[in-house]
């Protein structure tokens, strides 16, 4: 018998939601999928002035990245430690993530984390010195039609429980365009078909979206169209939930906006649509994360 497609390309399912389609049917460039602010001084010239780093005031806090050895989650840590942040990166495998991150930087801590063992030994894995937590976990496509819900919602539940035992209330969700597809007429759209048919993958991710803003927890979801591993192309359009039905954006620019949104009390409480475009005018995250 020949090996199911799925398993000979792991990436499957972005090379199919990046092809080209009728017209007649929408189609997606996808991918798989008040409290305390974050410790970051953002001077009045920095926000007026689009391109400028943020200046990042140093405290003995970190930020727990939780699937921070993935496509999307490296680029996030490495985007950390660049703004100045201190970074503990939530791993199931410690030995994957000294070779794939550099394990030379001081502000890096690796710890062993599986978003699938439950909210206690999260955590302890968080600790009393993380102050917010990146979600940049998703499951591998394959046989086992649990996947998706033991990791984009389960494995998202038992993280912010595991906030709400360490006092961490500061949530950031990397989550996916179109997961509320039936609700915005989408229910024929190949991806929106596509990635349900891996265990109802996105219905799993928009009951875990709904666990966080239920939660109390400070909280801004970022839902990218399609995820491409190529450097940026165009500039980032923002959008309300529930809007985007098509695109696609390079991880290092999702990792940005990640970040980003840490700084920004803007980005507060919010689930915000990214795709990128090269016609796109170029703002500011304060003036992008303002608009929604």
């Amino acid at each position: 018998m020949a090996t199911p497609l799925v398993l000979r390309y792991p990436n499957f399912h972005t090379l199919l939601l990046n092809t080209v389609a009728p017209k007649s049917i929408s189609l997606v460039n996808f991918a798989k999928m008040e409290g305390s602010e974050i410790t970051e001084q953002v001077e009045d010239k920095t926000r007026e002035q689009e391109g400028e780093d943020l200046t990042v005031k140093k405290n003995n806090k970190k930020i727990f990245v939780a699937g921070a050895t993935g496509s999307t989650g490296k680029r996030i840590v490495e985007q950390l430690l660049k703004k100045g942040f201190s970074v503990k990166a939530g791993v199931r495998d410690l030995d994957k993530a000294r070779a794939s991150l550099s394990s030379n930087n001081p502000s890096l801590q690796f710890v062993k984390a599986d978003v699938t063992e439950g909210s206690d030994k999260l955590a302890e894995a968080i600790g009393d010195d993380s102050e917010a937590v990146v979600c940049a976990t998703g499951f591998r496509p394959g046989w086992d039609l649990l996947a998706p819900w033991k990791v984009d919602n389960f494995g998202t539940v038992n993280l912010v429980e595991a906030c709400r035992k360490r006092n961490v209330n500061r949530f950031i969700l990397i989550s996916s365009i179109l997961v509320n597809g039936a609700a915005m007429g989408q229910l024929l759209n190949p991806a929106y078909i596509f990635l349900n048919v891996f265990g109802l993958t996105l219905v799993a991710k928009l009951q875990a979206e709904q666990y966080i803003r239920k939660s109390g927890i400070n909280y801004t979801i970022i839902r990218p169209g399609g995820l491409k591993n190529d450097p940026p192309s165009g500039n980032v359009i923002m959008e309300p939930e529930d809007t985007l039905s098509e695109g696609s954006i390079s991880r290092d620019q999702v990792a940005e906006v990640a970040v980003e949104a840490l700084a920004y009390p803007e980005a507060s409480y919010k689930v915000v649509e990214i795709v990128a475009r090269p016609d796109a005018p170029k703002r500011s995250y304060h003036d992008l994360f303002g608009s929604i």
